[in-house]
């Protein structure tokens, strides 16, 4: 739910809702057009993030300090170049009085989340009984006080509903979202039938400026200059240049194709098992990255550090003796193997990173000076400057009233300008630069400043100077190194069990912001990777103390926020104004280590302590955690059991009965604040209705229990049946005459379709008549007669008038058409002999033989209509023939 909740609230590539009723309609729209895409049949489960593990926390406070400080300098900026255009005369809408959205409210235990699940929750009671596509589907809400990331409560639901004996192991999944983990969560799941659903990317997609609302430009690039006039009326000025947003499905059966074919290793020491080789790969994934974990300095994910990593597997997993992994615990031993393989090639890497570094620098600042090059001596300005083909209209184009008069004034200007020696330098302005010439700008430069790498990990000694300056100890301190990658270690340990089994402590994180080397993981097989058990996750205000920047600290209680801003509290240094973020070795600051300091989590606690007494009972309400609500109709097989259900008034938790719910197991407990049917529901938006005639209910659902050291098992189901395989043997080759190869989609892979290429449609436009519309390849749809016979076979009627032209074709031959000149009859030349020119016979043809309605024949192999331009002819071709004259009847092409 929350890569919906983003984009509805804060949209890039249009203007953002005026408040937050708009966002709470723009989210209900924007999953009707998702259901109406999916159209589940069975559940529909609704997660948003609720507080997340401490390992994720530490993400999510770097990702809010990095937002709050983006905006307030986004907020600066644009102040700043708004009176620079208003001093200079320029024409800006007036400035709206409107607070600034915060995103970062889009947090647990906030008023915003908590709103949300209100609307959400009547936005279920309103579709359950209006939408005849909801009407016996089951509906599960697990808002924000529900702890857990979104698609990890999603998955603990799948692997627990998977444990029970009523599963149907056959059953579709679709997940939304469009995260890069979601594909490693789906394959961990091994469902045979799992689907990714994601808005397509698309890049550089236009966004409106943040001064004048016109897109083209940003707001460091705006000039003031009014708004055109968009239509006749002005009626489209609120209309966006960008089409809707399309979706893509991601279907991971095929994903489990490629792998499969990927993975399989002949001459194994034990039993391939293709599912526990997918669990590895997963696995090994995590090195090049995740939420949790920074990614190995060698390891880059757009160097092919994923194809490295399996070719080294393949290499290596011959000694290891078994796999890497199993239902989501580590083989440390074996790991260690495929480690050190890679800190083999630790150093070559570095190297070959800097050599295409160098190699991308070079052709970047040739390119620039070929484009200096390439630019036009003298470009004319004013309403003559040459603008791109479109463009016409766009801001800036000035247009000439008087080109004539426009032309000579330029003329003018130039003759009258002073002359100047061919070997004199200008300035930017054009003017001529001073004797001796000016120093050039930085930005006039051919190469770009590049950030300070005080690593430089491609020259020797890089080990060394990369624990100096990223941890500031000495490489020599074995010991320090030690505990950086058994933290490393603990972290693969933990990430894999959150995958596979959910989470095995709330408490853990890793304590660096930088990984150690491949080569360091030497003696990790002793290494202990269990976890503290029984812990507990943050409330939802302190997680938000954890995560927010003082600068939104106007989403807490008073007596809290003044934690995060008094120079006195003992917290004070958890919540810097200010903070260095380290490049290490990238290119744009979001790429880079944001250098903040770690909460420490009993500091904290003794703190909040103090404050806690000044929570009034709405906070300490948003405080506590809650659970999933789930929610069917007045047509499901579950509403009369509900419906007893709080006629009883039962205190103890209620198995849901698996057979009125496909199979779906779990406990019931009476909600609260239920929407119970012929209760009116309030709407907590004001542009919607009330809803008078309520037929759906809810109700507490708490997923089956399993004792904490339960293992879910990572196989495929007994029963489940895999998909028919989509991909063919052609799809394996590397490449098809030079084409890239590309897995066949379709519903029916064999279908070859049949087609006529350019040069066909052109032998046909030489060869066949066209000026009366009724020949043989006319576009004329042919009588009701025509279609008694086959379909493949052409109907003809009147066999005597079909012309000489194809009268000695085999029947396999009749689509051919007529042979080539070389092989045609020789003519000789004679006294009055005219030879039989291609021009003449098609003449002759089309006088005597292609005569109207004479026959009539269906237009092509199998019924199929030629295709047809625009234009009304064939190919390009005009109906009524060619317009050049016939050749001379003699005397200049000879045939002997």
């Amino acid at each position: 739910m929350n890569g919906i909740i983003h984009p509805c609230t804060h949209p890039e590539d249009k203007p953002a809702p005026k408040n937050e009723d708009e966002m709470m309609v723009a989210i209900f729209e924007y999953i009707d057009r998702l259901f109406n895409i999916v159209r589940p049949r069975r559940l529909l489960y609704m997660a948003i993030d609720g507080v997340a593990p401490r390992a994720k926390m530490n993400q999510q406070r770097s990702r809010r300090f990095r937002a709050s400080k983006e905006g307030m300098e986004a907020a600066v900026e644009k102040q700043r170049v708004r009176e620079e255009i208003l001093a200079k005369g320029g024409f800006l809408p007036p400035e709206e009085i409107k607070e600034r959205f915060d995103s970062n409210c889009i947090t647990p235990g906030t008023e915003f989340m908590d709103n949300l699940a209100k609307c959400l929750r009547y936005y279920i009671a309103d579709r359950l009984n209006n939408d005849p596509g909801w009407k016996n589907l089951t509906v599960i809400l697990s808002d924000a006080s529900a702890p857990g990331e979104g698609e990890h409560k999603i998955m603990d639901y799948i692997r627990r509903q998977r444990a029970q004996p009523n599963h149907d192991p056959n059953t579709h999944h679709c997940l939304c979202g469009a995260d890069a983990d979601l594909i490693m969560l789906g394959l961990a799941t091994h469902e045979p039938n799992f689907t990714i659903i994601r808005e397509e990317f698309k890049p550089n997609k236009p966004k409106p400026c943040g001064l004048c609302n016109q897109f083209g430009h940003e707001v460091k690039d705006c000039e003031g200059l009014p708004r055109e006039k968009k239509g006749k009326h002005d009626e489209l000025a609120d209309s966006l240049p960008c089409a809707e947003g399309e979706f893509i499905f991601l279907r991971l059966n095929v994903l489990r194709e490629y792998l499969e074919r990927e993975l399989t290793m002949a001459s194994l020491p034990f039993t391939f098992d293709v599912e526990r080789s997918i669990d590895d790969w997963v696995f090994m994934c995590f090195f090049v990255g995740n939420d949790f974990l920074p990614h190995l300095p060698s390891l880059e994910i757009r160097e092919g550090a994923i194809d490295r990593l399996v070719n080294i597997y393949k290499n290596v997993v011959h000694k290891t003796g078994g796999y890497l992994t199993e239902s989501g615990y580590v083989n440390l031993q074996r790991v260690q193997m495929i480690m050190l393989a890679v800190g083999e090639v630790e150093d070559s890497i570095f190297k070959k990173r800097k050599d295409d570094e160098d190699s991308f620098r070079r052709r970047q600042k040739e390119k620039r000076k070929r484009m200096k090059r390439d630019q036009p001596a003298f470009t004319p300005g004013g309403i003559l400057t040459p603008h791109a083909l479109g463009s016409r209209n766009s801001p800036g184009s000035q247009v000439a009233s008087n080109p004539r008069q426009a032309a000579y004034e330029m003329r003018m200007q130039n003759n009258s300008s002073p002359s100047v020696s061919p070997n004199a330098s200008f300035t930017s302005d054009g003017s001529p630069s001073p004797i001796g010439g000016i120093k050039r700008k930085a930005e006039d430069s051919d190469s770009e400043p590049e950030p300070e790498d005080n690593v430089r990990l491609w020259e020797a000694g890089w080990k060394q100077r990369y624990y100096k300056n990223k941890f500031d100890v000495d490489a020599a301190d074995e010991k320090f190194r030690r505990k950086v990658v058994q933290s490393y270690v603990e972290g693969l340990c933990w990430v894999l069990r959150y995958y596979y089994q959910g989470c095995a402590s709330w408490k853990w994180y890793y304590p660096f912001h930088y990984a150690p080397f491949a080569s360091d993981f030497e003696g990790i097989a002793d290494m202990p990777s269990d976890f503290e058990k029984g812990t507990k996750p943050f409330k939802p205000l302190e997680q938000l103390m954890g995560v927010f920047p003082a600068a939104s600290g106007n989403f807490l209680p008073p007596s809290w926020r003044k934690l995060m801003s008094d120079p006195d509290s003992s917290i004070i240094d958890f919540y810097p104004e200010d903070f260095a973020i380290d490049l290490n070795g990238k290119k744009y600051a979001w790429q880079g280590v944001a250098l903040l300091p770690f909460v420490d989590e009993r500091r904290l606690r003794a703190a909040l302590e103090e404050v806690y007494p000044d929570l009034t009972p709405e906070e300490t309400r948003r405080n506590s955690l809650g659970g999933d609500v789930l929610f069917v109709g007045k047509h499901h097989p579950l509403h009369d059991f509900i419906v007893e259900l709080y006629q009883t008034g039962s205190t103890e938790p209620v198995g849901v009965p698996p057979e009125l719910c496909h199979g779906i197991q779990g406990k019931f407990s009476l909600d609260e604040e239920a929407i119970l049917p012929d209760q009116i529901v309030c709407s907590p938006v004001p542009m919607l209705r009330d809803l008078a005639q309520n037929a759906a209910i809810s109700v507490n659902f708490k997923d089956p229990q399993f004792a904490e050291d339960y293992i879910f098992k990572a196989v495929m189901l007994p029963g489940a049946r895999k998909p028919a395989p989509v991909l063919k043997p052609s799809d394996w080759e590397k490449s098809s005459n030079g084409r890239q190869w590309k897995p066949q989609l379709g519903f029916n892979r064999d279908r070859r379709p049949v087609h006529l290429d350019q040069a066909a449609f052109r032998t046909l436009g030489h060869v066949m008549p066209r000026g009366s519309g009724t020949g043989v390849y006319s576009s004329a749809a042919p009588p009701p007669a025509a279609y008694q016979g086959s379909l493949y076979r052409p109907l003809l009627r009147g066999h005597a008038h079909i012309p000489k032209l194809m009268s000695n074709m085999r029947p396999q031959d009749s689509w051919r058409g007529p042979p080539p000149l070389f092989q045609q009859q020789r003519f000789d030349r004679g006294v009055g002999a005219e030879p039989l020119l291609p021009w003449n016979r098609m003449l002759q043809t089309q006088n005597a033989a292609f005569q109207p309605n004479q026959y009539q024949m269906l237009a092509g192999p199998g019924g199929y209509p030629p295709r047809r331009d625009d234009r009304g002819g064939r190919q390009g071709y005009p109906r009524e023939g060619r317009k050049y004259p016939l050749p001379p009847p003699s005397g200049r092409y000879s045939w002997n």
